[in-house]
């Protein structure tokens, strides 16, 4: 079996073996909330991500271990369009920048004790062969993406080795204490590629998933929107067959992403959704197996116009409405601290008992 054909049975194997919740901890943790001597459900959508937590790991005391926020990097084709304000070359600057702690979320990480992972999934080559950092992770699959406007954004061989890698990331990662992860990206032209693969799965007009990114003019958006328009047009994805809409339409970023999602459900390791390309990302996953919902944990609502339309596709809610579009995984390492406060109000708060109060009923 050639190498390629061994990672897409790797991915199809973890597909499969990716069971339903197993919901027995789900009532448990909620009668121990009602025990928490507050209001009940006070704490609004930090609760349920604190029962998520439990019903996935199978516990009252979920250990979250070691944060890693695991940075995806990629280049896409579709830039050549015109599609975002600045060059491709940006996305390993950035990338460059990452892997020295420079960055906005190395900044924002260092604050509540996350490490920073950058990978790249499939870049540019730089200009010079050596101006690659050693804390930049080589996962690269290809040098970019195609552009998607005149044809498949990747090959099928090429989706399923960037869905392998993210899949490979969680259990490394996993191995090495890791109990939480964020599903991050860096890469131009990458909301342009998610906005797409949203108009579809979502049965949406691309004129109403799409933004501006980075901050293109209202014309440079105009052109954003015909290009999608085009590229659903030419690559026809069937909405039904997710994996087809993901590599016609995707970038190598978002299949990485879509894999750590796999993983995280493979190895009952929760997953957080960063902006917007990440939220995409969730929802291939969650739509080529469903049962992959229990390992994703919404961060944020994306200031993209549609950024809670996906977390309603998937049945999420975020904890975090900040008009947020960073991205770099800014929002999944900003949620943290509010789910490590949870999580001690949950397991070490007192409860009606033991401050001798009459407890809350449910009404």
């Amino acid at each position: 079996m050639s190498t390629t054909d061994a990672k897409t049975q790797y991915v199809l194997e973890t597909i499969a073996s990716i069971a339903p919740a197993d919901e027995t901890f789900r009532g448990k943790a909620r009668e121990q909330w009602n025990a928490c001597a507050k209001p009940l459900g006070s704490l609004g959508v930090l609760e349920g991500m604190v029962t998520d937590l439990c019903t996935l790991e199978q516990t009252l005391t979920p250990d979250l271990g070691k944060r890693v926020a695991v940075i995806f990097c990629a280049d896409n084709g579709v830039v050549a369009e015109g599609v975002a304000q600045t060059g491709q070359e940006v996305t390993r600057l950035v990338a460059n920048q990452l892997a020295a702690g420079r960055s906005s979320v190395n900044r924002m990480a260092s604050v509540v004790g996350v490490e920073v992972l950058p990978v790249d999934i499939g870049m540019l080559p730089p200009d010079d062969p050596g101006d690659v950092p050693e804390n930049l992770r080589q996962c690269a699959v290809a040098p970019g993406t195609a552009n998607l406007m005149h044809g498949p954004a990747m090959t099928r061989d090429q989706l399923f080795a960037a869905m392998y890698e993210g899949i490979r990331l969680v259990e490394e990662q996993n191995a090495q204490g890791a109990g939480l992860l964020i599903a991050g990206e860096m890469g131009i032209g990458n909301t342009t590629s998610s906005s797409a693969v949203a108009a579809v799965l979502l049965g949406k007009d691309p004129d109403s998933v799409t933004g501006k990114g980075a901050g293109l003019t209202d014309r440079a958006l105009i052109k954003k929107m015909e290009v999608i328009r085009e590229a659903i047009r030419v690559n026809h994805p069937d909405p039904a067959a997710p994996l087809e809409v993901l590599q016609t339409l995707g970038g190598f970023d978002l299949a990485g992403m879509c894999g750590l999602y796999l993983g995280g459900a493979k190895c009952g390791v929760p997953v957080l959704a960063d902006g917007f390309p990440s939220a995409v990302a969730a929802l291939c996953a969650a739509r080529i197996c469903p049962n992959a919902l229990k390992a994703i944990f919404a961060s944020h609502v994306s200031a993209e116009p549609a950024g809670q339309m996906v977390l309603a596709a998937l049945g999420k809610t975020a904890p975090i409405a900040a008009g947020m579009r960073l991205g770099e995984g800014t929002g999944g390492v900003a949620c943290v601290p509010l789910l490590d406060m949870a999580l001690t109000v949950f397991q070490e708060a007192y409860t009606f008992e033991e401050g001798g109060i009459e407890p809350y009923k449910e009404l």
